[in-house]
């Protein structure tokens, strides 16, 4: 009798640390980008790039990014929003950040990074999704700083595909400029 309330003992001690350990949410942060065309979930890795997601949050915490538009899609690399209006003006941005991308992360298809100039460290709000595994952009590169990645899109993909289809031209001083704006009606912090 002893032995087998041991056992049952055991037993639970057992299925409950199982449970916990194998069972537990994990708690990521998840922006959902509401588009003209669709729905994009994005998981953010803040613990690779703190600084990149921190900043990315600011943006969608003062509804920066509602209202803006994918201004440059280039098929079989990448789609970049998040600096333009739709009438593609430029928006104020707040203070560039430090480069992230050598945290690991590679700009592989359906990973979202940080768009910058020729300065490593010049990022601001304008990001990229990756319709490719675009090696190129990794850190180091030639020039010794890469993109740096942030997260990936969850879901939604399938819109980002349906974006890399759309007719593009010049606009504005703009190459690569969607005829019909694309537009990021909302974009907003989920629920954990």
């Amino acid at each position: 009798m002893r032995s087998l309330i041991l056992f049952l003992m055991l037993s639970l001690t057992a299925t409950h640390s199982f449970s916990k350990e194998n069972t537990a949410p994990t708690q990521q942060t998840r922006v959902k980008l509401q588009t003209t065309l669709g729905d994009i979930i994005i998981e953010l890795d803040s613990q690779k790039a703190p600084i990149t997601v921190s900043n990315f949050l600011k943006y969608i915490d003062n509804g920066f990014y509602n209202g803006t538009i994918f201004h440059r899609i280039i098929p079989g690399f990448m789609a970049q929003g998040g600096g333009f209006d739709i009438n593609l003006q430029k928006k104020q941005t707040l203070a560039p950040i430090k480069n992230e991308s050598n945290n690991g992360l590679k700009n592989d298809r359906a990973t979202i990074s940080m768009a910058r100039t020729s300065n490593p460290d010049s990022a601001t709000a304008q990001f990229f999704i990756n319709y490719e595994d675009n090696n190129s952009l990794n850190y180091p590169v030639q020039r010794g700083s890469g993109y740096a990645v942030f997260g990936k899109v969850v879901e939604g993909m399938d819109i980002v595909d349906q974006m890399e289809k759309a007719p593009t031209g010049s606009r504005s001083g703009l190459r690569n400029v969607p005829k019909t704006n694309i537009v990021i009606e909302k974009a907003l912090l989920l629920p954990q």
